[in-house]
């Protein structure tokens, strides 16, 4: 899809926040085929075989030219960084006057192509995001795969947001399917909670990002 395909529901709808990847990468996800060997549909085999040859395309030039597109509707961005040298392209585009702050940063780990998902890896990247933008940071993360909720333990350990979903695994547990993306947002907050923390209400979470409110999007 061309840039203007890729974010034209966002340029439309006038959503309070959208996804945008702070970089090109390798989107591998061809190793799956060595652990599964029977599919529901004939599109899911080819498919995964054809990732050993796929770039995930976001350019200086595609970032920008989002960035300036939705800028328009007061869309502010979950800026998704799946490995330390995004969040130096997000820094280089807050250097250029793009960006306003707070700036939240989804740490994406687990996709090959990216950073990895050792709990040393997702601390590199909450110090490196620390260091690059300070307070205005809000970090979260998204562990792809058996390690979400490791992953998500691990940021919330320190402060960070989480982010969970099918999208993202479809796991609850070892060897369990989860049954729903509920099922998943209520294990991480007995997780969250668990740790003697809270989890922000709706009116909380637009004051932390700074958003402009659901009365103001097209939908």
């Amino acid at each position: 899809m061309l840039v203007d395909e890729r974010i034209a529901p966002a340029a439309q709808l006038r959503p309070e926040i959208a996804s945008l990847n702070m970089g090109s990468l390798n989107f591998g996800l061809f190793p799956m085929l060595k652990r599964y060997t029977s599919f529901q549909h004939d599109w899911e085999k080819p498919y995964l075989a054809a990732t050993d040859d796929l770039i995930f395309r976001n350019t200086f030039r595609d970032i920008a030219y989002a960035l300036e597109v939705c800028a328009e509707s007061g869309t502010r961005f979950e800026f998704e960084c799946y490995d330390v040298g995004h969040l130096y392209n997000l820094a280089h585009f807050i250097d250029r006057g793009f960006l306003k702050p707070p700036f939240f940063v989804q740490s994406v780990f687990g996709i090959l192509g990216g950073i990895g998902q050792h709990p040393e890896d997702v601390m590199h990247m909450h110090r490196t995001a620390t260091r690059l933008f300070g307070q205005d940071l809000r970090w979260s993360v998204l562990g792809a795969g058996r390690a979400q909720m490791q992953i998500a333990a691990t940021a919330a350990a320190v402060g960070g947001h989480v982010r969970v979903g099918l999208e993202d695994s479809l796991w609850i547990a070892p060897g369990r399917l989860a049954q729903s993306n509920a099922e998943q947002v209520s294990k991480v907050r007995a997780i969250i909670e668990g740790l003697g923390l809270a989890v922000a209400t709706p009116d909380e979470a637009r004051e932390i990002l700074d958003l402009k409110g659901a009365d103001q999007v097209g939908f």
